[in-house]
């Protein structure tokens, strides 16, 4: 039972990063006129940013090193980045792909891998260690 919760947590909590993630593209694609990928990164890097504090606190209550954690998210982002931007510039360019699309497919493909690599990897070992004196040391 504390998994399912665990995973409805991360489930709402990357539903809200999507949100920004799909606002802030919406903004600089739509408005400003980025290219595509650059449009895509900022708005991947403002919603991995959220999602990243937020799940650390409430979902995985960790109380690991920020810069330690932090590092092992930006390694998996050094993966995911470049393949997912690739393959968003694939959909949306090579296969004509609506770009909106083509973002959810990313986002779904993130969401789930990111879970169990947050749980397993990055978290794995401080799961629920995060005492709530905590929450006043500058988090």
């Amino acid at each position: 039972m504390k998994e399912l919760l665990r995973a409805i947590k991360f489930a709402l909590i990357s539903a809200s990063a999507g949100l920004i993630q799909i606002a802030t593209f919406t903004v600089l694609n739509e408005f400003l006129h980025l290219p595509y990928w650059a449009s895509y990164l900022i708005a991947l890097v403002l919603s991995v940013i959220w999602n990243f504090t937020l799940n650390r606190k409430y979902t995985f209550k960790s109380a690991a090193n920020v810069p330690v954690a932090m590092l092992k998210v930006a390694a998996y982002y050094a993966v995911f980045t470049p393949l997912s931007t690739w393959l968003e510039n694939t959909m949306t360019v090579s296969w004509g792909w609506n770009e909106y699309l083509a973002t959810a497919v990313n986002m779904i493909l993130n969401f789930v891998t990111e879970f169990f690599y947050q749980r397993f990897f990055v978290f794995g070992k401080s799961l629920d260690t995060r005492v709530p004196s905590q929450e006043s040391e500058g988090d």
